[in-house]
């Protein structure tokens, strides 16, 4: 099966719909042009593998700066000031 798309005057061109579903090509994802040819070109998807930081690395951070408090001090707390 093959895809057809035309370049705009600004020199764009949009990637099929069933391919960016297919190799999961989202906004952001590079792509590497390579001739193949005088009329053919490879089109990688370049994937980097980066690290994410870890969610969980901050619980328990705010501790240090104030005490903690059950739940039932916390709304008699808030209570008082009404």
């Amino acid at each position: 099966m093959s895809d057809k798309t035309i370049v705009t005057i600004r020199g764009q061109t949009s990637i099929p719909a069933r391919l960016r579903r297919e190799y999961r090509i989202e906004p952001g994802t590079e792509l590497v042009w390579e001739a193949a040819g005088e009329h053919e070109w490879r089109v990688y998807i370049e994937r980097k593998t980066e690290v994410l930081p870890n969610p969980t690395g901050m619980l328990g951070f705010a501790r240090q700066f104030r005490k903690t408090r059950s739940t039932e001090q916390w709304m008699r707390e808030l209570r008082e000031g009404e």
